[in-house]
């Protein structure tokens, strides 16, 4: 049995920062609060935090004293007044691209532009950027048939800003119809590259001959593990796996070589894991 490893796959700068940053802020003996949210997308990272005695927090409500730790995927500016407010610390890993988006939608917005996100308005990320606005300055879609619903005709300007878990090339065809309603439409130069990077690099391993099928590894609610998934079952056999409980020995069934992908907030030690858990499952039937 063999494996092949993505070019780029598993964590990115950003997620490695605030892994990195808990962490340290644990070991330092932070046990006076929790994570807001995920701080990643990873539900053996939320585990292995929440053992180092920082757990995951649903809302703002659940603490009144401590440290408060903003995700990776960033929270609305609102939500750094309100942990002020009760003069609580605040830990955050919010990635610097989900930043460039805070500050570019802001920017878009003071010179009468109207904000157009491409993404899911229920991702955390997403949440982060219209939480504190109000409605009618923006609209968050997903597909051309959503955009085809808007009355274009009522903006003069608009900016395209992308969750940065998604390609923007896969977008494309969502971007160029909304250009083609406006004139002044423009898009905001905000793209995460290491989604770009780890999905064609995913491409790259279905496209490989030697590569009989494609074990793709990630958290349950992981937007960009499932689309790592989405892409790489178009071009060979391909399965999501989130845990080790998940792999199926039959998949390995006249199998050589597995390609191995993982996405972004994937830690190296659970990609190991899963080599090693096949391996196992593979001599167990030989």
């Amino acid at each position: 049995m063999k494996f092949k490893r993505a070019v780029k796959y598993g964590f990115c700068a950003g997620v490695r920062i605030a892994d990195k940053k808990v962490k340290k802020f644990a070991r330092s003996g932070g046990r006076d609060g929790g994570i807001l949210g995920q701080v990643v997308h990873n539900e053996r990272v939320v585990s292995e935090m929440a053992q180092l005695g920082v757990p995951t927090l649903e809302s703002m409500g659940e603490i009144d004293q401590g440290t408060i730790v903003f995700s990776a995927h960033g929270v609305p500016p609102s939500f750094h007044r309100e942990a002020q407010a009760k003069n609580l610390k605040v830990l955050d890993t919010t990635c610097p691209f989900v930043y460039d988006i805070h500050d570019e939608a802001d920017a878009a917005v003071a010179t009468g532009e109207h904000l157009v996100f491409i993404g899911r308005p229920d991702h955390r990320e997403v949440i982060g950027y219209t939480h504190d606005r109000d409605p009618s300055t923006y609209h968050v879609v997903l597909t051309v048939e959503q955009a085809k619903e808007i009355d274009w005709s009522r903006y003069q300007g608009v900016k395209i800003l992308y969750q940065t878990t998604l390609n923007a090339d896969d977008y494309e065809d969502v971007a160029r119809y909304i250009e083609s309603q406006v004139e002044s439409a423009s898009r905001a130069d905000t793209i995460c590259y290491a989604t770009k990077e780890n999905q064609d690099a995913v491409r790259e391993l279905g496209a490989d001959a030697e590569v009989d099928l494609i074990l793709v590894i990630g958290g349950r609610q992981s937007a960009n593990t499932r689309h790592l998934w989405e892409l790489g079952r178009e071009l060979k056999p391909c399965y999501l796996v989130h845990d080790l409980d998940d792999l199926d020995p039959e998949w390995f069934d006249e199998v050589t070589t597995i390609g191995i992908t993982a996405g972004a907030s994937t830690p190296d030690y659970m990609i190991d894991e899963v080599e090693n858990e096949v391996h196992r499952l593979v001599s167990a039937r030989c």
